[in-house]
């Protein structure tokens, strides 16, 4: 079993980097992880509405160049329906019953993604009303996919 993660932006803290790979060490037992990072665009300190939106265009078609044609691609997205740990569970569940190592995980940039890549998207789910940076977002996904896999298995795991 394959799972990719296409994400924007490189994570530059050691401690959040070493949490990520932790993840990724646990998830070995279920999937390999497959990390695909796409650079982040360059903005200037203060980047207007046109900066920022060409940036995420930019950084969308980069995403979507890395993204197979037959992909499931499930977007973290802001204004999303909000699984709780459970029913992401059974989602992921369905999504591998049915597309095996074909799942792609996107997680954008610092302004989200492009309407292109949204409307690549087979599905968009929230990860919380809270703000979290990407390089967070990173770390939560990956905990939730391992909470997944450790749900599906009928495994304990800390609640």
């Amino acid at each position: 079993m394959k799972i990719n993660l296409f994400v924007v932006g490189k994570i530059k803290d050691i401690n959040l980097n070493a949490m990520i790979q932790e993840f990724i060490k646990r998830l070995s037992s279920y999937a390999t992880i497959n990390i695909e990072e796409i650079n982040d665009e360059s903005l200037p300190d203060k980047p207007n509405e046109s900066e920022i939106k060409k940036a995420v265009e930019i950084e969308g078609e980069k995403i979507l160049k890395k993204v197979e044609k037959m992909q499931y691609v499930i977007i973290f997205d802001l204004v999303s329906y909000q699984p709780n740990s459970v029913e992401f569970a059974k989602i992921l569940q369905a999504k591998i019953d049915l597309f095996g190592s074909k799942i792609g995980f996107v997680i954008g940039g610092s302004y989200g993604l492009s309407d292109n890549v949204k409307k690549r998207a087979n599905l968009a789910i929230g990860l919380s009303n809270l703000t979290f940076t990407h390089q967070m977002a990173r770390l939560i996904v990956l905990e939730q996919i391992y909470r997944a896999f450790k749900i599906n298995h009928n495994e304990v795991y800390h609640k």
